[in-house]
């Protein structure tokens, strides 16, 4: 009872949600709306001719609770000062509080100093984000745990995890002794879940550079022969990693691939690539709308499934003042 009493405090402090979405990510603010029962927020986004973008609300959002639902991939700079101004635009109209939900995060693979003169650019992103006025952010599958540190403002780190491992319990019926198989060492953890979860054994890709040369030597620790291989990663970009990792699973005996991934980057010519591959199903997640140009090279053998039902029921609950993690018993 005190509970209720508290989450109904807090939606009289940041009144209804009101979703706005990003040019990059409408069909999935779209789907989210839908499930809620609520519109999408009218706003104009225009681009001038010199590049510089202008953002207008239809309606004011004084004392109202917001989501600014927008991915940042490519291109990458258009949809990042989209999104920082979508919020700013939220911020000087008085919103009680502004969300900043953010499927796929823009340069979090620059999270730590690995070379000398270097920028860690994730922060300066988390800080941009903040900056611009967002209160609370939301992300789905971060390259590191790490960038959850370089906010100061509070967040739910979301994960397709569950989204995928359930729609792969689904299919392991007609797979034959399926095995985990991990991109490399560094996403081992992450394999290891989705190895829990289906109760497959693990097989790991160790990647070598070559001295003096841009070439890696791959080997593979653990068996794949005569047995279905899951290849797991958390994105795509160019497709060079999975295309190694498909032709070495296949050398080594694997059966049937499956290729699993949350984030399709896809970038340069990686849906060519990837769609000739001896793979028998891609399946990842809408985080980054794919272009329909792409989708067609990959046809009936990729599988997208949708994050949108776990980000309203995520919306709901912070916008209610409710526990993000007892939706998984955390």
């Amino acid at each position: 009872m005190v509970n209720e009493h508290i989450a109904h405090l807090e939606r009289m402090n940041y009144g209804h949600i009101k979703l706005y979405a990003g040019s990059a990510s409408l069909d999935l603010a779209t789907e989210i709306a839908s499930i809620l029962g609520i519109p999408l927020c009218e706003r104009d986004v225009v681009i001038f001719p010199n590049d510089n973008i202008f953002v207008r609300l239809h309606t004011s959002v004084r004392g109202q609770d917001c989501y600014v639902i927008q991915t940042t991939a490519a291109p990458v700079q258009q949809n990042l000062m989209e999104l920082l101004i979508l919020i700013r635009t939220l911020r000087q109209d008085s919103a009680a509080r502004i969300t900043a939900v953010v499927p796929y995060m823009c340069y979090s693979r620059s999270d730590k100093k690995d070379q000398p003169r270097v920028a860690i650019t994730a922060r300066l992103v988390a800080d941009l984000i903040e900056m611009a006025g967002a209160d609370r952010y939301i992300v789905y599958d971060l390259h590191s745990k790490q960038i959850q540190g370089f906010f100061s403002i509070p967040g739910d780190v979301m994960t397709a995890f569950y989204t995928l491992s359930d729609y792969l319990k689904g299919i392991c019926s007609r797979m034959q002794s399926p095995v985990i198989v991990a991109t490399d060492l560094g996403f081992s953890k992450n394999a290891r879940s989705y190895g829990m979860a289906l109760n497959a054994p693990l097989a790991f890709i160790e990647k070598r550079r070559i001295y003096d040369t841009n070439t890696q030597a791959l080997t593979l620790i653990g068996d794949v022969k005569n047995r279905d291989a899951i290849i797991v990663d958390d994105e795509v970009d160019t497709g060079g990693s999975i295309c190694e990792a498909v032709n070495l699973v296949k050398e080594k005996g694997a059966r049937n691939v499956y290729v699993v991934f949350v984030h399709p980057v896809l970038s340069l010519d990686a849906s060519e690539r990837l769609a000739g591959l001896p793979v028998t199903e891609f399946i990842t997640t809408n985080t980054i709308p794919i272009p329909p140009e792409k989708l067609a090279l990959f046809g009936s053998r990729l599988h997208i499934l949708s994050i949108a039902p776990l980000l309203s029921e995520v919306i709901t609950r912070a916008n209610e003042g409710r526990s993000v993690g007892e939706l998984f018993n955390e």
